[in-house]
């Protein structure tokens, strides 16, 4: 079975989502933030896996189900810090971040019995999820990240496996990311919290 990871911050004002700021102020970002990650985590909890990682620069809240393995993010470059994610693996792994809340099981239920790897490319040019069959650090140190070619540079570090591709997903940065994710994923708790802060009158 596979390991599932989740690469996420602690949701503090002004710590998270700051591109969410302006319109939303840096609390209202950080219950976004929040509402995102608690959405992220009851997915992994409710997909089949050997192991639910969450590697977390912070401290877990009352945000976290059971069922997670908690660990500290490394130091150093966001690349760093996913190479040590999966650098603490020991058979196949796949990780996300905390910024697809329309995020599924059975987009999560991945099998490596044909393939080496998984890629799930974001819409901005990014990536929201990748697999390895066998975890490789060296895959992603290097690799440029929060940057539009940062998708297509993963992307080539996975030259000589057999990939997957999952469907395209949009991250949540800016408002108008949040008004779409929301509505592909309505009743969740992230559209929730979006439709309580906007309901206002915003």
């Amino acid at each position: 079975m596979t390991t599932l990871l989740v690469i996420a911050k602690e949701p503090r004002p002004g710590r998270v989502k700051t591109r969410l700021t302006p319109p939303f102020t840096p609390e209202e970002a950080a219950a976004l933030a929040e509402a995102s990650l608690a959405d992220t985590l009851d997915v992994v909890a409710r997909t089949p896996a050997r192991r639910r990682v969450l590697v977390l620069e912070g401290a877990p809240g009352p945000w976290l189900p059971p069922g997670f393995d908690v660990v500290r993010q490394c130091a150093g470059g966001l690349d760093e810090r996913l190479a040590a994610a999966f650098a603490g693996c020991d058979g196949p792994a796949l990780l996300i971040g905390m910024d697809t809340p329309q995020v599924t099981p059975e987009l999560l239920t991945v099998e490596f019995a044909d393939c080496e790897a998984y890629f799930g490319p974001a819409e901005d040019g990014g990536f929201w999820a990748l697999g390895l069959a066998r975890p490789d650090p060296a895959r992603l140190r290097g690799v440029p990240m929060s940057t539009p070619e940062t998708g297509a540079a993963q992307r080539a570090r996975l030259t000589g496996l057999r990939v997957r591709q999952l469907p395209p997903l949009r991250d949540v940065d800016t408002a108008y990311d949040a008004e779409l994710v929301a509505k592909a994923a309505p009743g969740g708790r992230f559209a929730t919290e979006l439709e309580r802060l906007t309901g206002a009158g915003r």
